[in-house]
């Protein structure tokens, strides 16, 4: 069974065909604000030749906002990654389950805010499923 913290989507395209159609899916409903070429800085720093792997933080500004106010330290779980990364048939989207990610808190203000962030995520990995 998979674990609570990520939901995934396994489809059979190319790394830079599913990168440019997660990044588009992701800005309709969230934003990246950051991201990691994991395979690049593995490269670059250990001289190691790795799958390509990136890893995209996705964040709504007026989720991440609210989230804030009622729990300031949740920035350290913030923003929610999204990892693309080369697969056996083609490329998997992995995506961090924001229920079970800022649920960790245990803060009663903050569940309904993750639970959007998780509808936005989802509806992003349905439609990744369905092209």
């Amino acid at each position: 069974s998979k674990p609570g913290y990520e939901f995934t989507v396994d489809i059979p395209v190319s790394f830079q065909d599913a990168e440019r159609r997660t990044r588009e899916l992701l800005k309709e409903e969230v934003g990246v604000l950051t991201e990691i070429d994991v395979r690049a800085t593995l490269k670059e720093k250990l001289e190691e030749d790795f799958r390509p792997y990136k890893i995209l933080g996705a964040c709504n500004p007026q989720l991440a906002h609210r989230a804030l106010r009622s729990e300031p330290g949740i920035g350290l779980l913030l923003p929610c990654n999204v990892v693309i990364e080369e697969a056996a048939a083609g490329t998997r989207v992995r995506f961090m389950e924001p229920v079970a990610a800022l649920g960790v808190v245990g803060n009663i203000a903050v569940e309904p805010i993750a639970a959007e962030a998780s509808a936005r995520l989802h509806r992003v990995a349905a439609r990744l499923g369905a092209d």
